[in-house]
């Protein structure tokens, strides 16, 4: 069996499917401090790239009726690391102001003994995402036990 020879792999930017551009573009600029960096399409099916810092992260598109499955095949969750775990705070309060539904009650580590962690919420469309630091979340309960906290919501 032949594999491929890639000397450095990292992830470029995500694409996700939205049923609403006007929904999708204010949440992940508000509660990422995302940029619009290109946007376009027509009626049926619009676009939009948002980044930081001149990085293209996410890509948005709109062509999708119904919300994201999360029993279907695909996509589990995607997850952003922060600097800490007052990022991880500040990001919760903005998700809270904004009606986002969350997995577990506030931070809570990846597993038992942990000290990384997060949050763990759905943007409007039911996409499963997680904000997390490396450190920090250790005076949490991991709410999953000794098992990946990311693998059950």
């Amino acid at each position: 069996m032949t594999t491929a020879t890639i000397s450095a792999v990292q992830t470029g930017h995500v694409g996700l499917n939205v049923t609403d551009l006007d929904r999708a573009v204010p949440f992940y600029a508000r509660v990422f401090g995302f940029q619009v960096q290109a946007e376009g399409g027509n009626d049926e099916r619009r676009w939009t790239f948002l980044g930081r810092d001149g990085r293209l992260v996410l890509t948005l598109w709109q062509q999708s009726e119904t919300p994201f499955p999360a029993s279907s095949a695909g996509l589990h969750h995607l997850s952003f690391q922060v600097g800490s775990i007052d990022e991880v705070r500040a990001a919760e309060a903005v998700l809270r102001e904004l009606g986002a539904e969350f997995r577990y009650d506030g931070v809570v580590p990846h597993g038992e003994g942990m000290s990384s962690g997060g949050i763990f919420f759905t943007d409007p469309d039911g996409i499963r995402l997680e904000i997390y630091a490396p450190s920090g979340a250790e005076t949490a309960a991991a709410p999953s036990g000794e098992a990946p906290t990311c693998g059950f919501f």
